[in-house]
């Protein structure tokens, strides 16, 4: 099973159908565009022209969103530069902010810690009876009766290391002392910076690291910026390019298409002549495409917009009688005359059309007596290139087929089938003596079918 769209989209090259709404699709100028490109054999460079304007487009979407990333990111351009200025510009380390905050909390209190330090060296080393001065005393009485316990002389040496080191820490806490300031101006300073790493951290992370970090994402920011300018003159490089390339097929389409033009508006003039109009001028009139909004630069050639079929659209004209203006078909053709047109141009494109298999479904609409003659004339030798498959009511027509088929429908138990019989030569007189007639076949109605049927097999 398979829907009609995918069975058209396999067939569509095997079959062309012609029926009542080929005549409606004729008086459409997209159809006319393509009858002509077809007859032509411009489907080829048409289908070039397609592909490049397509590939065009395309590069125009590209580019029109480079161009809004651009103007999107100019409007952060000068905000991404302050950024980057004012974390360049604060010069922060890793680990600063803790640095200072140990620094601030030492001036706030300078003057209990340097009380706190004088006093501890006063204890240790400096008072009458200072630690320091116990330990050693202490030590020495050890040593001295160590001569009399070996026992002693462990602990009277670890007391001596003990009096050393205590001398240690009173040298750091000195040292210590010294970096130790009373200053309200360097406090100031430093609570000052402190305030400002704080508002830095606010606006651009939590810690200083994720500062740095995001110094680093704005200068990639910032190159893609000049990075993006690159890219935009690639691009526009492309769409130079391809804009040239693409006017050019289209310009060759076009050259062609007026010479096509020429040449089918006096074939389908010749052709029509056959089909009882020789009275009638056809003309395909190439209209120039013209857009209702102003288009994209890169869609003008030679101030010509282009589109995926080319520079121009086709128009059928068409004056029946001598002296009037040619016009649109859509504006006077009758049914009938649409019905010779497209067969007139069914004969033209047998000689380009690479299908194999022409159905023309009603194709007498519209006409009869020596016209439908004509018409049947020209489906037989239109037969010669195609194989060509006519639905009709009309006898001279049918006679000219080379094999005849009787569609009939039938109720069987209670429902409708249709069946197709193929007709002998004797039932094809009977056949074509019924069209004549009707159900009323007499024996001079079947003579003049014999006969018309001879006069078909000798044309």
């Amino acid at each position: 099973l398979s829907t009609m769209q995918v069975l058209k989209s396999l067939t569509h090259h095997m079959a062309s159908i012609s029926g009542q709404h080929a005549h409606q699709g004729l008086l459409k100028e997209d159809q006319q565009l393509l009858i002509l490109d077809q007859i032509g054999g411009l489907l080829p460079l048409r289908k070039k022209v397609h592909e490049s304007f397509h590939r065009l487009l395309s590069s125009i979407q590209e580019y029109q969103k480079l161009i809004q990333l651009k103007d999107r990111q100019q409007d952060q351009l000068e905000l991404l530069r302050f950024q980057r200025q004012e974390i360049q510009a604060a010069r922060v380390t890793v680990g600063e902010d803790v640095e200072l905050e140990q620094e601030i909390a030492r001036l706030k209190n300078a003057e209990m810690l340097l009380d706190v330090i004088h006093s501890s060296i006063h204890s240790l080393y400096s008072a009458s009876g200072a630690v320091v001065e116990r330990i050693m005393e202490v030590g020495k009485r050890l040593a001295q009766a160590s001569r009399f316990d070996a026992g002693l002389e462990p602990p009277s040496e670890a007391l001596s290391e003990s009096a050393y080191k205590i001398e240690d820490v009173v040298a750091t806490l000195r040292a210590h002392m010294v970096g130790i300031q009373v200053d309200e101006g360097r406090l100031e300073a430093a609570e000052a910076r402190m305030d400002f790493l704080i508002k830095l951290k606010r606006k651009y992370g939590k810690t200083l690291q994720d500062v740095l970090e995001k110094h680093t994402a704005i200068e990639q920011a910032l190159a893609q910026v000049e990075n993006l300018s690159g890219e935009l003159s690639e691009s526009h490089k492309t769409l130079e390019g391809l804009q040239a390339q693409t006017g050019a097929l289209c310009q060759e389409l076009s050259e062609k298409r007026h010479a096509v033009a020429r040449d089918l508006s006096q074939a389908a003039e010749v052709e029509l002549a056959t089909l009882k109009m020789n009275q009638t001028r056809f003309q395909v009139s190439l209209i120039r495409v013209v857009s209702t909004s102003e288009p994209d630069p890169f869609l003008l050639f030679d101030d010509r917009l282009m589109t995926e079929t080319g520079f121009e659209t086709a128009r059928f004209l068409i004056a029946p009688n001598i002296g009037e203006a040619l016009k649109p078909m859509s504006d006077i053709a009758s049914g009938g005359e649409l019905s010779r047109i497209v067969l007139a141009l069914k004969a033209i494109l047998a000689q380009t059309d690479a299908v194999e298999t022409v159905i023309f479904d009603e194709v007498d609409a519209g006409i009869g007596g020596t016209v439908a003659e004509m018409v049947g004339s020209k489906l037989a030798k239109l037969s010669r290139f195609h194989q060509v498959i006519c639905i009709t009511h009309l006898p001279q027509i049918a006679r000219f087929g080379d094999h005849q088929f009787r569609i009939a429908k039938q109720v069987v138990n209670q429902r409708t089938t249709t069946t197709i019989h193929k007709l002998t030569h004797k039932e094809r007189i009977e056949e074509i003596a019924r069209m004549m007639a009707g159900e009323n076949v007499t024996a001079k109605t079947l003579a003049h079918a014999s006969e018309m049927m001879t006069e078909a097999v000798i044309n």
